[in-house]
């Protein structure tokens, strides 16, 4: 293998159970839930033919929750990192050969170990004879030497060295197939559902398998996780044994804010990326595979990662203690307790859609006491057209206590005379 270039307004109180239609006013500031894609006639790709490089797929849509969007991606998804809003996805939950983007699990390993305190950056791990003759995009490390655990990482991350990756797998499991098992173990700890590893490099195998919603999932534990580690994969070049290798990550030259993740080439696979980009508060995460060229790819990832951040914005819905609504409460020492979030709600809207969310209010009422602060009493529902369609949990803000048997007597007689 190769990976060279490679707040809702509080509503009238109705019947006992609420159900409240809430537009969203425009005034509404930009600030987590998913969302939405607005398809445009973007100008395709140019891309130029490489002779050995598969024949690419001619653009087919990519679905979005506004209609279809052409990609000439064989596999694709957007997502925002902080809503895990889906912008974008085509085959997203295909199993597909993954190349040297899988080594973003390779290093969510070693990142994991250095965390842990079992793996230090200054540690020298030895170079076995495999590891040296080893052959696709190459770091280029010496038999019978050491390397220091600091150098292979950006060995793999900028050079994408899978000499440097057998040097990791073999320093920490002792041979590269159990390091695979401990990658299989701990993809599941992390929540990839259709990933299957059967090396530390990418190197094809039939069964060495990941789609692009879990390489999205690695991608935002590796940002999250591991932000002291991140930023080796913004580095332009590396130097090892005399030779300079530039980073293949075409976004970090092109996209505005672009600061990772790792590129992929097999013939089988075509050529693949998973990039990410911050601007303001914003991060996208960006997955596609099956690409006929180098320069496809970097046209493509530039085209659809502007797009992402063209279209769409994230809007605060309220914050954490925003007061949604104050709902009755019978036989409790207050008449009324406020509903919350307990969280601040955002959500990624497609920005020419904003003024057509709507949310509803659904709850009980009233509400029979004792009530505790933080206990569900009811949803908010959030749809319209352009706008996925989101449940979440609404909180009581306040305890409630229960009346005394002297004080509950009023209020049952007076509720029976009001009916």
């Amino acid at each position: 293998m190769s990976s060279r270039p490679d707040a809702p307004k509080p509503g009238v109180l109705g019947s006992t159970r609420r159900g409240l239609v809430l537009p969203v006013a425009a005034a509404l500031t930009a600030a987590s839930l998913p969302a939405l894609a607005q398809p445009r006639n973007a100008p395709r790709s140019g891309a130029a033919g490489a002779r050995n490089a598969p024949a690419g797929p001619a653009p087919t849509p990519a679905n979005t929750p506004l209609g279809p969007f052409d990609t000439i991606a064989r596999q694709a998804l957007i997502i925002d990192a902080d809503t895990d809003a889906v912008l974008l996805e085509k085959n997203a939950d295909e199993r597909m050969p993954p190349s040297s983007m899988s080594k973003l699990m390779t290093m969510y390993m070693v990142f994991s170990m250095l965390k842990e305190g079992r793996l230090k950056l200054d540690q020298e791990l030895p170079v076995s004879e495999r590891a040296w003759r080893m052959q696709g995009s190459k770091m280029f490390v010496q038999i019978g030497g050491t390397v220091p655990v600091e150098a292979l990482i950006r060995g793999v991350i900028v050079q994408s060295g899978n000499d440097a990756c057998i040097v990791l797998a073999e320093g920490i499991a002792g041979s590269e197939q159990q390091f695979a098992e401990m990658m299989n173990e701990k993809g599941k700890q992390i929540g990839l559902t259709d990933s299957t590893f059967r090396n530390s490099t990418g190197w094809p195998d039939p069964e060495h398998r990941m789609t692009c919603r879990d390489l999205a999932r690695v991608a935002r534990h590796i940002i999250n996780d591991f932000p002291e580690y991140y930023k080796y994969y913004n580095e332009r070049s590396f130097t090892w044994n005399n030779i300079s290798q530039e980073n293949r990550n075409p976004t970090l030259a092109r996209v505005p804010g672009a600061d990772g993740l790792k590129t992929g080439h097999t013939e089988e696979a075509g050529y693949g990326l998973t990039a990410s980009a911050k601007r303001g508060d914003r991060r996208l995460i960006l997955i596609f595979n099956g690409l006929p060229t180098m320069r496809a790819r970097g046209e493509e990832s530039e085209r659809l990662l502007e797009w992402g951040f063209r279209e769409f914005e994230n809007v605060v819905l309220f914050r954490a203690a925003d007061v949604i609504e104050e709902v009755p409460v019978h036989l409790g020492d207050r008449k009324t307790v406020p509903l919350v979030g307990g969280k601040d709600v955002v959500v990624t809207l497609p920005r020419q859609w904003r003024q057509r969310l709507q949310a509803k209010l659904r709850y009980d009422a009233p509400i029979t006491a004792p009530v505790l602060k933080g206990q569900e009493l009811g949803r908010l529902e959030v749809g319209g057209q352009g706008v996925p369609n989101l449940s979440l949990p609404l909180l009581a803000g306040a305890d409630v206590d229960k009346l005394g048997l002297v004080s509950r007597i009023p209020a049952v007689i007076g509720r029976w005379i009001g009916g």
